[in-house]
């Protein structure tokens, strides 16, 4: 889980620098000081298992085992990317990892997840979903049309909403009357808990329960993970809405750096070999770049193809 964690943070400050240079074209939304939910949440989830995610989804596709180097392939627009070079940031999809794809619009992977759970129901197949969300999106109508439909005929769905405090630049204070969204799941008559988003380990053991339930035909659960994210909304996003003195507070509590010391305090790793887990993920991404820029552009033939509508 550490090295996943650290393999998500420099490949997202990869992708900074990359759009700084004009490599990266598209809005582009990072995960950085939100690695712990999509690292504990996938590790709690089998191989066969399935994922939907959002916008900001690098760190969901990492997390269930995505390759690197197809994935900065497809945000540099190459032939070699997951989609061909033509979804970008927002679209990445591995279906042989059952990644079912990042979403663009607020909301839009969440009835996806829900759809997915009752094929699961329907083939009697023993998986389970994990459907990544924002707090902005757990305001969307389809939230709770597709939560209530879970929760009648008890899908096994996850429902994980990434509480990281603001949608774009309004604050959850703003546009929710209650602190934890996770009380909404009363409503359905599912679980909801709310957890430290920050702790792996805890992400981890929720979404476990979860999905333990969810085998066991006990239906679909609510997680709220509370989290921060360090960089704006989109990179080039300036931030003004929010203070340093928040930013600072909760940088205090990098995920990465709280399970290094967790790891270290029960001798389970040492210093040095942290130090060299997060080396070699720097490798494994300048590979991932020299991957992706080394890859050809698509052809102009490709223009028409994988059109479905």
């Amino acid at each position: 889980m550490y090295s996943k964690m650290a393999l998500i943070r420099q490949f997202e400050e990869a992708v900074i620098a990359l759009y700084k240079q004009n490599l990266i074209r598209g809005s582009t939304h990072v995960y950085i000081g939100e690695e712990a939910i999509a690292v504990g949440a996938c590790a709690a989830l089998q191989a066969s298992d399935y994922i939907t995610s959002t916008h900001r989804g690098h760190g969901h596709c990492i997390a269930k085992g995505g390759d690197v180097k197809r994935m900065m392939a497809e945000l540099l627009g190459k032939a070699t990317g997951y989609c061909k070079g033509k979804g970008g940031s927002m679209h990445i999809a591995d279906l042989d990892l059952g990644i079912l794809g990042a979403n663009g619009i607020v909301g839009g992977g969440i009835p996806l997840a829900t759809g997915a759970g009752l094929t699961i129901s329907m083939r009697r197949s023993n998986q389970v979903v994990a459907c990544f969300f924002g707090d902005a999106a757990i305001n969307q109508g389809a939230f709770h049309e597709s939560i209530n439909m879970a929760a009648v005929w008890k899908l096994p769905v996850i429902y994980i909403c990434e509480n990281n405090l603001y949608g774009v630049s309004t604050r959850i204070s703003e546009s929710a009357a209650i602190e934890e969204l996770s009380l909404r799941a009363a409503g359905y008559g599912v679980v909801g808990v709310t957890i430290d988003g920050n702790d792996v380990l805890q992400v981890y053991n929720a979404v476990m329960n979860a999905a333990n339930r969810a085998r066991s035909g006990g239906g679909p659960t609510l997680i709220e993970a509370k989290t921060y994210r360090w960089e704006g909304h989109f990179v080039g996003d300036g931030c003004p809405y929010r203070s340093r003195e928040e930013l600072e507070e909760w940088k205090a509590r990098d995920p990465i750096e709280r399970f290094g010391r967790y790891l270290m305090e029960r001798q389970m790793a040492t210093s040095e070999q942290l130090s060299e887990i997060k080396r070699e993920a720097e490798r494994a991404i300048e590979e991932a770049i020299e991957y992706a820029k080394a890859s050809p552009d698509p052809g102009p033939e490709e223009l028409f193809q994988d059109v479905y509508a």
